[in-house]
């Protein structure tokens, strides 16, 4: 399987354009290019080392801090 010569890619091309008509290929192409910008900001995103999150106070920090007031009881 090789790559696809001129002749088969204009019967895809006409493929398409009786399946979808004339008014659709430009929706679609915009589409497809959407979709390829959006896998190269994806692929490029996951090339980049992503900034280290801030670490989340432990269990034992949130345990040093003052509790809460308790609400008055009315009798």
């Amino acid at each position: 399987m090789g790559r696809f010569g001129m002749g088969e890619l204009i019967v895809i091309l006409i493929i398409v354009l009786i399946i979808f008509g004339a008014g659709k290929l430009p929706q679609i192409g915009e589409a497809l290019g959407r979709s390829i910008r959006g896998f190269k900001k994806g692929v490029a995103d996951e090339e980049k080392p992503a900034a280290p999150q801030p670490a989340a106070p432990s269990p034992a920090a949130k345990a040093d801090a003052p509790a809460p007031p308790e609400p008055e009881k009315k009798a």
